[in-house]
């Protein structure tokens, strides 16, 4: 039983890879291949889950949980930084200007 959810536990971990690097290899934009890193996490969570049903809470299991713990809370702030740095790379700056101020009346 625990190597049928192991099995299962990484074939989601890889298909939530192969998802996410075919969503960056598809989109354009800088910004449209940002929004398909968020796999990345559920994978990450996936293969801890997997090493952790397999070897349970020893010193590989702990090491599971901390790196998903890593890439889980690393992810969002890494893509934000990417996207900031895009943004000044295209613009010049992170000011709002011309067609990106709506107007308010």
């Amino acid at each position: 039983m625990t190597d049928v959810a192991v099995a299962v536990l990484l074939v989601i971990g890889v298909a939530a890879q192969l998802l996410a690097a075919a969503g960056i290899v598809a989109m354009r934009s800088t910004y449209d291949r940002l929004h398909y890193t968020g796999p990345t996490m559920v994978a990450a969570v996936a293969f801890a889950a997997a090493v952790l049903s397999r070897e349970g809470f020893s010193l590989i299991g702990d090491k599971a949980i901390l790196i998903a713990l890593v890439v889980v809370v690393t992810s969002p702030v890494v893509v934000q930084a990417i996207a900031r740095a895009a943004r000044i790379g295209q613009r010049g700056s992170l000011d709002a200007a011309g067609a990106d101020v709506e107007s308010a009346g």
